[in-house]
C-alpha cells in the first residue's frame, strides 16, 4: 500500500512548532507533567516504581483496566491500547478491509479516516456533510449510500472539523443501520466527551459486536504527548489486530500508559476543567464571529474544539493562513486540507489569553487584507 502525503500533517509541520499562538489545532490545552501531578496527586516515589519495560500486546492491565471502567463497561477483553488512535485506524482498516471494498467515510474528514482504506483500494463513498445546512448531520443521504457491497461506515463525532455531531435519536438510528447491514462501524471518538448542550454519546461498540470505537488521550485530556489511545471490539475482532500491532509498534511505553491510566481514572476532575475553559473560548468565538460577520460566516460547534467558518470573500484561504503563520506568528489550518478551500479549521480549546491574543491577530490581518483588495 502507498500513503499518500497529507495536506492537513505538510501543513502542521510547517508552522505547528514554528507560531506562539495555536488557532489551528483539535486538541485541548496540554497538561505539564507538573500540573498533571499535582492535580491527580501522582508522587516521584511512584513514578520511580514504574519498570522501563515491555508492556503486553493488548495493553498494561491497569490501563486496559481504566479505559474499561469508562467507556467498555468494565468489560478489559474489549479493550486494546494502541500508539494513538492512528495505530487503531490503521489496524483495523487492514485487518477488516481488502481491495475493492466499499467503505462509507465522512466529507469532510480527517484524513487517517480516508486515506488508509484508500490506500488499501477500497472504493471510498463520501456521506457529504454539507456547508449549506450548517453541515448537520442526514442519516437518510448516509442510509441512501448503504448498499450490500458495503464492508464498513467510518465515522467520527463530534465531527473534525466542523463540530457537528448526532443526536442521540441519530445516534440509535445509526446503530439499526449497522444491525441491517453485514459492515463494521468504525466509531472514532476521539472528542465525545467534549459535547456542549446535551450528555456524550455512549461508544457503540458496548452495544454491537460489528460496532469498533476509537479513542485518545490527545484531544479531550490534552496529553498528546503521552501518544497512548485505545481500540475497544468484540475480543474475536482484536485478536485479529494483533498481528499488525507486533509489526508495527509491539507495545507502548509503560510511563505514558501509567499517566494515561492515572488521568483516566480521574478523568472527570480533567475534563471539568478543560470542557469550561472551552465553552469559555467557544462563547468568546461566537461573540467574535458575531461582531464580524462581515469577515466570516460560520455555524457554531455542537462538539469538540474545532469549528470550520468561510473566510468572506476568500475564495482560498491558503494564503491567507501562510500570512498568519509568517507575519503575524499565528497557526491557523486553511480547509484545502478538508476539501473546503474557502474556509478554515479554527481550534478553540486552548489557553483563553493566547486565545483572546489569536481571535485579535486574526481580525487585524483580515482587515488589513480586506484593505488590500
Amino acid at each position: 500500500m502507498h500513503l499518500p502525503r497529507t495536506a492537513l500533517e505538510d501543513w502542521m509541520r510547517d508552522f505547528y512548532f514554528d507560531t506562539s499562538i495555536d488557532l489551528g489545532s483539535s486538541g485541548v490545552q496540554c497538561w505539564s507533567l507538573a500540573e498533571l501531578r499535582r492535580l491527580l496527586g501522582i508522587t516521584v516515589e511512584e513514578l520511580d516504581e514504574i519498570a522501563l519495560d515491555d508492556s503486553p500486546s493488548y495493553g498494561g492491565p491497569n490501563l486496559r483496566r481504566a479505559v474499561a471502567d469508562r467507556f467498555a463497561a468494565g468489560d478489559t477483553d474489549r479493550v486494546m491500547a494502541t500508539h494513538g488512535s492512528t495505530e487503531a485506524i490503521f489496524v483495523v482498516m487492514n485487518a477488516l478491509l481488502s481491495a475493492g471494498d466499499e467503505v462509507v467515510v465522512p466529507d469532510p474528514a480527517y484524513h487517517s479516516l480516508t486515506s488508509v482504506a484508500e490506500a488499501i483500494g477500497c472504493r471510498l463513498v463520501r456521506w457529504r456533510l454539507r456547508p449549506e445546512t450548517g453541515f448537520t448531520p442526514d442519516l437518510d443521504e448516509l442510509r441512501a449510500l448503504v448498499t450490500p457491497r458495503t464492508r464498513m461506515i467510518v465515522l467520527n463525532f463530534p465531527h473534525n472539523p466542523t463540530g457537528a455531531h448526532l443526536t442521540r435519536g441519530q445516534f440509535d438510528d445509526l446503530l439499526g443501520l449497522v444491525d441491517g447491514h453485514d459492515l463494521h462501524l468504525v466509531w472514532d471518538a476521539a472528542f465525545a466527551e467534549l459535547v456542549y448542550g446535551q450528555e456524550p454519546l455512549p461508544d457503540p461498540s458496548t452495544l454491537h459486536d460489528r460496532c469498533i470505537g476509537l479513542g485518545t488521550m490527545s484531544k479531550a485530556y490534552g496529553l498528546p504527548g503521552t501518544r497512548v489511545g485505545w481500540c475497544l471490539a468484540a475480543p474475536e475482532i482484536l485478536a485479529r489486530l494483533v498481528p499488525l500491532r507486533d509489526a508495527l509498534t509491539i507495545c507502548l511505553s509503560p510511563l505514558t500508559e501509567h499517566l494515561a491510566a492515572r488521568a483516566l481514572t480521574d478523568a472527570d476532575l480533567i475534563l471539568a476543567i478543560r470542557r469550561a475553559q472551552a465553552a469559555r473560548n467557544l462563547d468568546r468565538l461566537a461573540a467574535w464571529a458575531e461582531d464580524n460577520a462581515d469577515l466570516v460566516s460560520w455555524t457554531r460547534p455542537s462538539g469538540g474544539v474545532t469549528a470550520f467558518p468561510a473566510v468572506v470573500g476568500v475564495a482560498d484561504t491558503e494564503e491567507l493562513c501562510r500570512e498568519l503563520g509568517r507575519r503575524h506568528d499565528l497557526l491557523l489550518v486553511p480547509g484545502s486540507g478538508f476539501g473546503h478551500p474557502d474556509r478554515v479549521r479554527l481550534g478553540f480549546g486552548g489557553a483563553e489569553d493566547a486565545f483572546g491574543e489569536g481571535l485579535a491577530r486574526l481580525h487585524k490581518a483580515l482587515v488589513e487584507r480586506r484593505g488590500t483588495l
